[in-house]
């Protein structure tokens, strides 16, 4: 796929970008450069590859599950301005 100038043109408009011919005619050769690496991309023969989710073989390290804070629940709702039944009420907001 090969952009003409007046694509890069008609992109601009569209994306409200104000371009002059210069301009047009020097991203109109980055994005081929850019469709040429795509098109050679697309050519890889990746038949029987699997997907992966990273480039390298990272795990995550996993820790035990285990509480390490203490409940201050209580203490949280004490100086709240309105809790009822353990819950904080806030005012309305959508009507």
């Amino acid at each position: 796929m090969s952009l003409s100038q007046d694509d890069v043109k008609r992109i601009a408009r569209l994306a409200r970008i104000e371009i002059d011919d210069a301009q047009a005619a020097a991203t109109q050769g980055q994005l081929n450069t850019i469709f040429e690496l795509i098109a050679a991309m697309q050519a890889v023969d990746t038949a029987g590859v699997e997907p992966m989710a990273h480039a390298q073989e990272v795990y995550q390290r996993l820790r035990e599950d285990a509480v390490t804070e203490t409940d201050r629940r209580a203490a949280f709702q004490a100086i709240a301005p309105a809790v009822e039944d353990g819950l904080y009420l806030v005012p309305k907001v959508i009507e």
